[in-house]
């Protein structure tokens, strides 16, 4: 009789992925490894994803639409940075692998939904395209990862980690506040380059003209 398909192979194969990547990291993750934990073969996984960088690439993918999920969830800029905080919080692991070189190809040149979700809120809070708030944006966000990794890698525990958090909600908040006061807000440095644009798949580009086209073209086949 012929073999018919696993309709699940490919969520047991993510599923396996994640599972390593949280004992034992980058390392831990080797096709064969993953073939053993899913309960497949070394060729099966093969015939689903190219690499180690692919299946990295599908847990990106994954662990962001859950993110986006439950920010979606939310009304408001401080409920999103709450969830966001609450789901790096509850999927450490997860989480790590979404910004591991997130700057660079192909995270680069994937979408980012959460990030501009919360780019949208921010606009809704003090008016203009959303793109016109990439620097606050980028600040805010800095700042929720900084907070997620030093309570994850710190091991804050206790009221330490609830301090944690509500300092980082409160400094977000500040910082908006400060922007709509406009006098309040200070610029170092050059204004956002229009060159520069981040979590929107294919159009992004961090401002290196022909090589960020090229890479862009060579991302958009390999997701076809």
């Amino acid at each position: 009789m012929p073999r018919h398909p696993d309709p699940e192979l490919e969520q047991r194969i993510l599923a396996a992925a994640s599972r390593l990547w949280a004992r034992g990291g980058e390392k831990a993750l080797t096709m064969r490894a993953i073939a053993k934990a899913a309960g497949t073969t070394t060729p099966t996984v093969y015939e689903r994803y190219r690499d180690r960088e692919d299946i990295r690439r599908a847990l990106r993918l994954k662990t962001r639409g859950r993110l986006f999920s439950t920010l979606s969830t939310t009304r408001s800029l401080k409920a999103a940075i709450q969830n966001y905080l609450k789901f790096a919080l509850e999927n450490p692991h997860g989480y790590e692998v979404l910004f591991d070189d997130v700057g660079k190809p192909p995270s680069l040149y994937e979408p980012w939904p959460s990030f501009n979700l919360m780019r949208e809120r921010l606009a809704e809070r003090l008016g203009g395209p959303p793109r016109t708030h990439n620097r606050l944006m980028l600040a805010i966000w800095s700042l929720m990862h900084g907070t997620a990794l030093l309570i994850i890698r710190g091991g804050f525990e206790g009221p330490l980690r609830t301090q944690a958090i509500h300092a980082c909600v409160d400094t977000a908040e500040n910082l908006i506040q400060c922007a709509k006061r406009r006098d309040g807000v200070v610029h170092s440095g050059p204004n956002w380059p229009a060159s520069l644009i981040l979590g929107e798949a294919e159009h992004s580009r961090v401002g290196n003209g022909e090589k960020d086209s090229k890479q862009r073209s060579r991302t958009a086949k390999r997701q076809r």
